[in-house]
């Protein structure tokens, strides 16, 4: 990007900064009419009478009249403070013909609330208006009198960046456009008529996957730069706004593989972000838990495979380890004893018919029928009363049948022993199981892959309830007045938050003596790891109208079904690419996406045409990918910039140097971001070059999947093949991220440094 192309994008995003400045200007006085409204609302219906009795019917009016302004001003005040962020995210610029009255160019934005000026015109139009259709229906095939489509990306008033979508092949002279729309309107220009062939193409072929019948399974496939992603997103919004009514009603949920990717989205398709669109990462799909490591691939493995699922089976029916294992109580005069034998007899009844955290009373009744088998003396129906009664029996099923959390119960595979027991993996699958819980436990944090996981658990297991709260005698209640009575000194909180005396503590002769200070709740959370793993309460599966799933070649058979307990009855997006796959057993991987598909129709659109990599970058990716995947699904790169990728080697001691003088040539070279990607080995040294510009960024292999950059320094990738789950295809992944320039970095021993 030149100077040039730098100077009118700022001169762009200025000139959007000056709409958008007036539309709040707009938005504050329309909350002031609110507050108004409001305000006029509360003096109706107040009257001076001093007595009592009837309202007059002039009274009731005015009282009807107040909570209907009220009840208005309300709501307008609520509406327009929940959808103040990000208000303005789309652009339209129309050109209308006829030669009528309305023929010639207009400007019309897009927003999350519909906005006029004091002279009543409208300044945004509310994204749900048959105004804005065009702006989720425009397509170059199809323009709809669009000329330009344009995407501002805001952070809270202020403008940060806009990107543009052409949909004609010869836009005005005085029409800026930027980002892919403007690769697009270059590819055009700069290439005659085959190259307008080429994008006409490309266009109508996205066109139709964009408008592909909303029933079923829509699978967009092609290699790297085809444009699948986006194309993916516009077909959600279409979607969303061509049947409204039932993608509302039922919800979208858009899944990628990370953080980095669902932010992506936010920044591509701001209108994505209405409350009926879910953004999630894969360690993000079960409500009430985030992840974000990801294990070593032999352990990524196991616990994505489907054999996991009877090893999950197996564990969700074992005892809780600290439960007791016996129960000796006296009922009615008759002393009963419940073996460690009684007890498995009755989990394995009870589990047979029963989720686990949903059967405390089946639990109980299990226990009393084992227990009149001992006892077999009177009236069978006035022993189980007792039975149940017992406080003794309550006291004892609350621990030995108490409900689990499952992700609790996922952390009993940190002992090896029990993984070894459960069979269904091998030993050393085992020590890799129990090593990751034991990790787990460690640091705080689960891994991507154990959210499958614990979504299958809480399907066994079912909802986490609270048990039935305990009857106490009046006589276990007391009332503390004073507690120092007790030895126990009154306490505040300090500033910091934590329990501090209220004042000094004295010993008998009146010397200060020192306190143990009670952490706070807080304080306890982020030490202990245990807590951090478990805090909150995890969500049920909610299910969804449709599901998009970008980078779908990377989810693992037990990502599969979580996915597939979310849409049992939707319609489903899916996008991909085998030969970027980071999962090695492709066909388990596809028995389980078919079977969370269900019979839906398939219909798949392919795109063969890669117009985000130069030439020149795309061709030493297709070189590295096609020497391990014969038959991968290499598309047509269309640019050209006449640089070949750098390759350069150093001493292992010398490579955050080597990085640096590649970063700093990168910088002078392009003008946008520049990515270093790395593998785990390189990435803590060379995170001091984030510091060379705000343009740079350390970044793992897996975390660009889905993404792009104007340039990237590749270190070690043969390290990146050793680490990565896909090996080389997750190489072929980070080989081709970059736009404009790629530079490759080998760690070589012996090397000049």
């Amino acid at each position: 990007m030149s100077t040039t192309t730098n100077d009118l994008v700022e001169a762009e995003i200025a000139a959007e900064q000056e709409h958008v400045d007036r539309v709040y200007a707009e938005l504050a006085k329309a909350a002031q009419r609110a507050e108004l409204v409001h305000a006029e609302g509360m003096q109706r219906g107040q009257t001076d009478r001093r007595g009592t009795g009837d309202p007059r019917e002039e009274e009731l009016a005015g009282l009807f009249e107040r909570d209907a302004l009220v009840y208005s001003a309300s709501k307008r005040r609520a509406s327009l403070e929940h959808q103040h962020e990000g208000l303005v995210f789309g652009r339209l610029d129309l050109e209308h013909t006829g030669g009528g009255p309305a023929a010639g160019r207009e400007i019309r934005y897009v927003g999350r609330l519909g906005v006029r000026d004091d002279d009543y015109e409208p300044l945004v139009v509310d994204w749900r208006a048959p105004a804005a259709a065009p702006f989720y229906r425009a397509t170059p095939v199809d323009p709809q009198g669009v000329i330009r489509r344009r995407v501002l990306r805001c952070q809270g008033e202020r403008v940060v960046g806009v990107e543009d979508d052409l949909m004609v092949a010869d836009p005005p002279e005085d029409i800026v456009v930027v980002g892919d729309g403007a690769l697009m309107a270059a590819l055009t220009r700069s290439r005659g008529t085959r190259m307008r062939d080429i994008v006409a193409t490309i266009q109508q072929h996205q066109d139709e996957a964009i408008r592909a019948p909303a029933r079923g399974v829509t699978e967009i496939t092609g290699g790297p730069g085809t444009g699948k992603t986006v194309v993916a997103l516009h077909r959600a919004a279409y979607l969303l706004y061509s049947d409204r009514r039932r993608y509302e009603g039922g919800g979208v949920l858009v899944v990628g593989p990370s953080a980095a990717y669902t932010a992506y989205i936010e920044r591509v398709l701001p209108s994505l972000g209405e409350d009926s669109v879910v953004l999630r990462s894969l360690g993000d799909v079960v409500a009430g838990m985030t992840a974000t490591r990801l294990d070593p691939p032999a352990t990524a493995a196991v616990k994505g495979s489907l054999r996991i699922r009877q090893l999950l089976a197996r564990l969700s029916r074992e005892p809780i380890p600290d439960a007791p294992t016996q129960l000796r109580v006296f009922v009615g005069g008759h002393a009963v004893r419940l073996t460690e034998e009684h007890l498995r007899r009755a989990r394995s009844q009870v589990l047979r018919h029963h989720h686990r955290n949903t059967s405390y009373d089946a639990a109980v009744d299990a226990l009393a029928a084992l227990a009149w088998e001992q006892v077999q003396h009177g009236e069978r129906a006035e022993f189980v009363d007792r039975f149940t009664d017992s406080s003794d029996v309550e006291a004892f099923v609350r621990q030995w049948w108490r409900p689990v959390d499952p992700r609790e119960v996922l952390l009993w595979l940190a002992d090896e022993q029990l993984v070894r027991r459960l069979g269904v993996v091998s030993a050393d699958e085992a020590r890799l199981l129990a090593e990751s819980y034991q990790r787990a436990l460690e640091d705080g944090e689960w891994t991507v892959a154990d959210v499958a996981l614990v979504d299958d658990l809480h399907a066994r297991l079912g909802p986490v309830v609270d048990l039935p709260s305990e009857e106490r005698g009046f006589y276990e209640i007391e009332e503390l007045d004073d507690a120092s009575q007790y030895g126990v000194a009154a306490i505040r909180l300090g500033s910091e938050g934590a329990a501090r005396p209220a004042g000094p503590v004295l010993d008998e002769d009146g010397n200060p003596v020192a306190v143990a200070v009670e952490a706070t709740a807080s304080q306890r959370l982020s030490r202990d790891p245990r807590t951090r793993l478990l805090a909150g309460r995890l969500g049920g599966a909610e299910e969804y109208a449709h599901v998009l799933v970008d980078e779908a070649q990377d989810l693992s058979p037990m990502q599969w079904r979580m996915l597939g307990r979310r849409g049992r009855w939707a319609s489903w997006t899916v996008v991909g690419d085998l030969a970027q796959a980071s999962w090695d057993d492709l066909e388990e991987s596809a028995r389980a996406r078919e079977e969370a598909f269900g019979s839906n129709v398939r219909r798949s659109f392919h795109m063969d045409t890669n117009y985000r990599n130069a030439r020149e970058i795309f061709d030493h990716a297709a070189a590295v990918i096609q020497e391990h995947v014969p038959d991968a699904d290499i598309p047509r790169a269309v640019r050209e910039t006449g640089h070949l990728p750098e390759e350069l080697t150093c001493a292992p001691e010398g490579v955050v140097e080597a990085a640096r003088e590649a970063v700093d040539d990168l910088l002078g070279e392009v003008d946008g971001s520049v990515a270093i990607i790395a593998p785990a080995a390189w990435r803590e040294q060379l995170s001091g070059l984030e510091a060379l510009a705000d343009r740079v960024l350390v970044i793992d292999p897996l975390s660009t999947k889905g993404l792009e950059y104007d340039a990237t320094l590749v270190v070690d990738p043969d390290e990146i093949v050793a680490e990565s789950p896909g090996g080389v295809r997750a190489l072929y992944v980070v080989l081709t991220r970059a736009a404009h320039r790629m530079t490759v970095l080998r760690p070589v021993d012996g090397a000049r440094a």
